[in-house]
């Protein structure tokens, strides 16, 4: 029994350290580039909805966020440096250094200073994209 509890210790430490791969909702993966960065990966789907659901996701399961907390783009599209994948956004619930901050809704694609709640962001994982 101690070994499984120990186990089962480690195995949750792994998951918040960089380079640790959680599974995201619809599709995608989220990972912790470092301490203040985490990559959504695309794995079937690809929509902006997606992204966004995934990144709210992991700031409230992995960081604690709330949900009126806001998640700021880092980098949009881009290669994933955590996994090499050839596409990630990078998310931090820290405003990204020298970039104006931007809260409109009206974007195509991602642009480093976007933000959304959490709880904003949360409610894209219920949307079906018009085109899959």
């Amino acid at each position: 029994m101690k070994k499984v509890i120990t186990s089962a210790v480690l195995a949750a430490a792994t998951l918040f350290e960089p380079g640790a791969v959680t599974a995201a909702p619809n599709g995608f993966q989220t990972v912790a580039v470092n301490d203040k960065v985490f990559e959504v990966i695309p794995r079937a789907r690809r929509d902006v909805d997606g992204y966004w659901c995934a990144a709210a996701d992991f700031a409230r399961r992995s960081l604690g966020a709330g949900w009126q907390q806001n998640i700021y783009v880092v980098r949009g599209y881009g290669p994933s440096e955590a996994t090499g994948r050839r596409t990630a956004v990078q998310f931090s619930l820290t405003p990204p250094a020298n970039v104006e901050q931007s809260t409109s809704f009206v974007s195509i694609g991602f642009q480093p200073g976007q933000s959304r709640s959490v709880q904003n962001a949360n409610g894209l994982c219920f949307r079906q994209p018009i085109f899959d």
